[in-house]
């Protein structure tokens, strides 16, 4: 039989034990639930989302999207994003900093076309190879384009090109908000 000092000690310890589980856990929930408001939300293309009426919609254009596809010469990927009047328009054109596709001249790169809800279309001019590092997944990847202005109301449309017998992995920055948003087919 156990005497009154074993058996207190024995709970002690149990109850360390449990609030350092309880403890544990609350804190990797907390981490969990935090990661993916800080890094943008993945939005992969495929062959089905050939033109932007096929693609995905990005409801709210201000939330930070990651849309990735890889294109390379006759092929193109679309999808939508939906603006307010007044709302902060942000595009960028990445590509990731490795062989082939960082060795590729301007010419030979993908074009991004966004065709505002007016129908006024801009092509984005690969103007820079800003070297960026996405901590998230490790990855580093060269800004190659941005278009950034204040907001129509209505629906964007966004398509990238080809223009290399080779094919190349985009990535294509959308928004600037980290907050959980919405995508529909």
């Amino acid at each position: 039989m156990r005497s009154g000092r074993d058996t207190d000690a024995m709970t002690s310890r149990t109850g360390r034990a449990a609030r350092w589980a309880i403890a544990g856990l609350l804190g990797f929930a907390l981490a969990t639930s935090a990661t993916p408001a800080q890094a943008h939300q993945p939005v992969r293309l495929t062959a089905g989302d050939s033109t932007p009426a096929r693609g995905p919609l990005l409801v709210d254009g201000t939330v930070s999207f990651a849309v990735y596809a890889s294109v390379k010469r006759g092929v193109t990927r679309g999808f939508r994003v939906g603006l307010r009047s007044g709302d902060r328009l942000a595009i960028q054109l990445l590509i990731p900093d490795s062989a082939p596709a960082n060795r590729l001249p301007a010419s030979a790169l993908p074009l991004v076309t966004v065709i505002d809800p007016t129908g006024r279309r801009t092509t984005m001019p690969i103007t820079e190879r800003t070297p960026f590092y996405e901590p998230y997944s490790g990855t580093s990847y060269l800004y190659l384009a941005r278009l950034s202005g204040s907001a129509r109301n209505g629906t964007y449309q966004v398509t990238v090109t080809g223009r290399s017998t080779t094919k190349v992995p985009v990535v294509i920055g959308v928004g600037y908000r980290e907050v959980p948003g919405v995508v529909r087919d």
